[in-house]
């Protein structure tokens, strides 16, 4: 586990092939099924990631609210690394600014697999990007980055759900 400044990240090691994780991690329609925060609520449109460039839209739930995040996948490298820069999907998410949509807020959430003798380490990691985003780190009274910290808990409890994705 690891929270360095602008970045978050946990790790896990699970029992099964590098490519029987990561063709988990790149079908969108399994994250909701892996999601620690129990904030995703399904893909749109059901396509696998291939490649830097795809786009994928989640239907998300926080606070009392249904909301869509159009996903743009920035690091591609089949079975070893995956990382996508969310954008808001609606004006409400958008700060009421509808050109805000679909635009990339500059953070980054992602995933390194490591094949280690045939199994895998899994490494689930938010950057915060610039600085000016640096008000995601002090949001909810700092604790993304102060004591307990639900980001990183939410992180162990993605990893904990697709390890038992991966090995069953």
């Amino acid at each position: 586990m690891t929270n360095e400044g602008q970045w978050l990240e946990v790790s896990r090691h699970i029992a099964a092939a590098p490519s029987r994780v990561f063709a988990i991690l790149s079908d969108p329609k399994q994250h909701s099924r892996f999601d620690g925060s129990n904030m995703l609520r399904g893909d749109v449109d059901g396509s696998v990631i291939t490649q830097v460039g795809d786009i994928f839209v989640i239907k998300m739930h926080r606070m009392g609210r249904d909301y869509e995040m159009i996903n743009h996948v920035v690091d591609f490298e089949p079975d070893r690394l995956i990382a996508w820069t969310p954008a808001p999907g609606d004006i409400d998410t958008a700060g009421g600014d509808p050109t805000r949509i679909g635009v990339p807020s500059g953070y980054r959430w992602g995933f390194r697999v490591e094949d280690v003798d045939g199994e895998s380490l899994v490494t689930e990691f938010f950057d915060c990007g610039p600085s000016d985003n640096s008000w995601i780190l002090l949001r909810e009274g700092g604790a993304w980055i102060n004591g307990s910290n639900p980001v990183i808990d939410s992180m162990a409890a993605s990893l904990e759900r697709l390890d038992t994705l991966s090995t069953s």
